[in-house]
């Protein structure tokens, strides 16, 4: 993706996440999320819910993936901000929905969307810009 070429209003393609039980421990250990309620069915059930939940760090990893999936890597995430909603459970697969919202030069700014069956999980701000390697 060129960002110098996008437009506002321009739609990025739908990404859909399957969401299983391995992937929501998995990606609760790698952002050193430990809360129980994100591995361990029981102590979820303990806390009212039906099941593990996806941690708010890998909602963040899931939204930057989905946007650097898409810029390629000539591009980098400046900026990020999210607005957590439904909880993702495992066996409810999130949908990926994007739009560009503003351009300023080579800078684009998108709204991201992460939806399951419960309705509207992540809504996020986020800002690309070209990346440029520095001379050493």
């Amino acid at each position: 993706m060129n960002l110098v070429e996008c437009t506002v209003g321009q739609e990025l393609p739908e990404l859909v996440l399957p969401m299983d039980r391995t992937t929501i421990v998995a990606t609760a250990i790698a952002s050193q999320d430990f809360e129980d309620v994100h591995h361990d069915p029981d102590a979820a059930l303990g806390r009212g819910t039906p099941d593990v939940f996806m941690s708010i760090n890998a909602t963040n990893g899931f939204v930057d993936r989905y946007v650097t999936d898409w810029t390629g890597p000539s591009a980098r995430v400046r900026r990020a901000s999210l607005r957590l909603g439904v909880p993702c459970f495992p066996g409810d697969p999130m949908h990926m929905n994007g739009e560009v919202t503003a351009v300023d030069g080579a800078t684009v700014t998108l709204k991201v969307q992460g939806r399951n069956s419960r309705g509207v999980h992540v809504t996020a701000e986020v800002v690309v810009e070209p990346y440029e390697r520095k001379a050493r």
